[in-house]
């Protein structure tokens, strides 16, 4: 890899990072871990790395604007079009196609080549952890989601069986079993030294909100006369 061409792609990214929750430090994050986790692996095409996770997210925006759109196929189809706007070889676009297209969680489309794995687990990494707690926030703000939802009987959701978005939901549906959806020893070993810190966190916010619904209507309910008014 040359120095040129890694400022060419980072540039490219840089004018396409606009997500608080997925900016350009998202993205350096994304690539620095990648880096870690190949150190342990052999034969890896540092230059399709390096691209893919540096050009990852420039989908972001589209489906930001458009929900309906998948950021993964944008980001692929955006890449494709800046490398050969660029004149890179058609084997290494289809690679780097191929791994940004694969790198977001779901079943249909998983990771084939080492690379396309290794950027799937750096970028997994980074929604693990007090990081990944954080960044979910940011993202659920961002939205206007609110932090949990209320069960019929009134009190907070652990998010489990919620039908609408809150952070819990997220955490009960994704954030809390993504640790073992990594396809590399090292990414497993990264994830799981982790898990504690997220888990920690939800269970104390479960605990406080918990906590103030449950004394709180109790105490408000003392306030009038009679006491089963809420």
């Amino acid at each position: 890899m040359t120095r040129e061409n890694y400022l060419l792609w980072e540039n490219y990214m840089q004018s396409c990072m606009e997500d608080s929750a997925h900016d350009k430090e998202h993205v350096y994050r994304v690539l620095y871990t990648a880096l870690d986790i190949a150190r342990t692996e052999r034969e890896v095409d540092y230059d399709v790395l390096i691209c893919a996770c540096l050009l990852h997210d420039v989908g972001r925006k589209e489906q930001f604007l458009n929900p309906k759109l998948c950021h993964a196929r944008e980001g692929a189809r955006k890449a494709c079009e800046f490398l050969m706007e660029n004149h890179f070889a058609e084997d290494f676009i289809v690679h780097v196609r191929d791994c940004i297209i694969t790198h977001r969680f779901r079943s249909d489309a998983p990771p084939q080549s080492l690379e396309a794995k290794i950027l799937f687990d750096a970028d997994k990494i980074d929604v693990t952890g007090a990081i990944g707690i954080a960044r979910t926030l940011l993202y659920k703000g961002q939205v206007s989601e609110p932090l949990y939802s209320l069960r019929s009987d009134g009190q907070v959701s652990d998010g489990t069986d919620d039908d609408r978005e809150s952070f819990f939901h997220e955490y009960k549906f994704k954030l809390e079993g993504i640790y073992d959806s990594f396809y590399t020893k090292r990414g497993k070993e990264i994830a799981e030294g982790r898990r504690a810190a997220a888990a920690g966190f939800y269970q104390n916010l479960l605990r406080e909100t918990g906590e103030a619904y449950r004394e709180g209507r109790a105490l408000l309910g003392d306030c009038y006369e009679e006491n089963n008014a809420f």
